[in-house]
């Protein structure tokens, strides 16, 4: 088990966010930060505190991704034409992790690259263990048979935790579906507000 993995709800009482809207979330019990001085009153945020906080929840919710991938992610952003932010949200999205994620195949994001990395994932076919892989439009993605029956794969199918968002589709089973379309901000189910223009201006200063 990663560090990532052990420590991942450090991150929500770190940011004072329940970021991935889970339940057993300490967050939901102690709405402060960790650690001796977390119960102070915090201080008002610079702008460059509220732009890095918004970086900050945007990286933690895929994964902790760190500050070395998450720069290329936002470069190929503002290289591609349209909105930046958009176009950030739109590449997060289309990582095969966040793929697998929406795709209710595993409970947590994390446990989504862990289950990429051991080779349980087919994209068209393929087998692929990059979790930063891009998922194409039209891409099929689904479990290798094998791993069908696993537990973790079955628990996570029936849980009613979260929904499948409109631009995946998913079969009967719930072990194979179709990224259908690169989502929008305001397509992505997240539990808490993401703010990427922010994410913008902090890389753009």
């Amino acid at each position: 088990m990663t560090k990532r993995i052990d420590a991942k709800y450090k991150i929500n009482r770190r940011l004072g966010v329940n970021l991935w809207g889970r339940p057993k979330s300490p967050l939901n019990n102690r709405d402060y930060k960790p650690g001796q001085h977390g119960q102070r009153r915090a201080g008002k945020l610079s702008d460059y505190g509220i732009q890095l906080h918004a970086k900050q929840k945007l990286k933690g919710y895929y994964g902790n991704i760190n500050e070395r991938q998450f720069r290329k992610v936002y470069q190929e952003a503002v290289r591609r034409r349209g909105d930046t932010g958009e176009n950030l949200i739109g590449l997060l999205e289309s990582r095969l992790d966040a793929v697998v994620y929406r795709m209710k195949l595993v409970p947590t994001v994390f446990a989504s690259r862990q289950f990429v990395n051991h080779g349980h994932i087919l994209v068209n076919g393929k087998r692929v263990n990059i979790p930063s892989y891009q998922v194409k439009v039209g891409d099929v993605i689904e479990v290798k048979d094998r791993s069908k029956e696993l537990l973790i794969v079955l628990e996570s199918i029936k849980s009613g935790e979260r929904d499948i968002p409109d631009y995946i589709e998913v079969d009967a089973k719930g072990t194979k579906g179709t990224y259908l379309r690169v989502p929008t901000l305001s397509e992505v189910p997240y539990p808490v507000q993401m703010e990427p223009n922010l994410v913008v201006e902090f890389y753009s200063r």
